[in-house]
């Protein structure tokens, strides 16, 4: 259990850390199970790739609902006792997602809140970052702004558009997580944080269910905000039947298009992507009218 001294640090500071909550052999069914989902006969492939080769996977989306060792690690007792400790003993699962971070690629995470990307009516919501492989500044771990979070929520707007990033960052307060495989970072949706570049030749692989209180509601339901609400599922106690609000404005994560994954968005590759089929389609008007 989460002791007092560890819940107000996470109050004050927006992220804990709890080291080696899950034992060797239960990180080594989840990489075992990773190795399943990106086995080439398996015909369901939810996977996002490096956009520097093409070929390492990036992103593994849903893996809850992918394989049955992900669904047991995200609702294992032990996890949701923390998550109790610090969001109230109401708990909903959000949604879920592998980090792969690459060897000599695993692409950057810009600094960003996770709340900009799925604001509701309080802020009692939050990550539980599982390493599955030791963390470390060589392999690009987490780093967080511990306190950030106490100051609200952040523009996440570049020339007026949703990028999903936080410009203008002073990085002088931040801390890097470094971290032995199994152990576990909850993060509060509105702690800044951010990771580099995997530049060892060793794979920094996360798994990251997310949760929120039952009296938390979404406030908005754009197409990427919203995709998460069918999987919502009550994991403890009971769900609301009033929201509890806050007080604030929150800026609402309205794109110019739609887009996919962080990744894309903060890389502006959905962008590039839209140029590459307007130039594609202008190449053959052009080459229809050359005939």
């Amino acid at each position: 259990m989460i002791t007092d001294q560890q819940a107000r640090f996470y109050a004050d500071n927006g992220y804990l850390i709890v080291e080696e909550l899950f034992e060797r052999e239960k990180i080594h069914h989840a990489l075992a199970a990773i190795d399943e989902l990106l086995n080439p006969s398996n015909s369901d492939k939810p996977y996002e790739f490096e956009p520097r080769d093409g070929t390492t996977v990036r992103r593994i989306w849903s893996p809850t609902k992918k394989h049955q060792m992900f669904r047991q690690m995200a609702s294992d007792p032990l996890l949701l006792d923390c998550i109790e400790r610090l969001i109230g003993g109401n708990i909903l699962f959000h949604y879920s997602k592998l980090n792969m971070k690459g060897p000599r690629v695993g692409s950057v995470v810009e600094w960003h809140q996770d709340f900009s990307y799925y604001p509701h009516t309080n802020a009692d919501l939050l990550s539980a970052l599982v390493f599955l492989d030791d963390a470390s500044t060589q392999n690009g771990c987490l780093r967080v702004v511990p306190g950030s979070h106490r100051g609200g929520l952040r523009s996440h707007d570049v020339d007026g558009f949703f990028r999903g990033k936080v410009q203008g960052i002073d990085e002088a307060s931040a801390v890097n997580i470094e971290v032995p495989a199994g152990s576990v970072v909850f993060l509060h949706c509105l702690t800044l944080h951010a990771s580099a570049r995997n530049e060892s030749n060793l794979p920094r692989r996360t798994f990251l269910p997310a949760y929120r209180a039952a009296d938390a509601f979404p406030i908005y339901f754009g197409p990427h905000a919203a995709h998460n609400e069918p999987g919502i599922e009550l994991l403890r106690g009971r769900r609301a039947k009033v929201a509890r609000v806050e007080a604030g404005v929150h800026s609402l994560p309205i794109a110019e298009r739609e887009f996919g994954s962080l990744y894309e968005l903060q890389e502006g590759s959905h962008l590039r992507k839209d140029l590459s089929a307007m130039t594609t389609a202008g190449y053959a008007v052009a080459d229809a009218a050359a005939h």
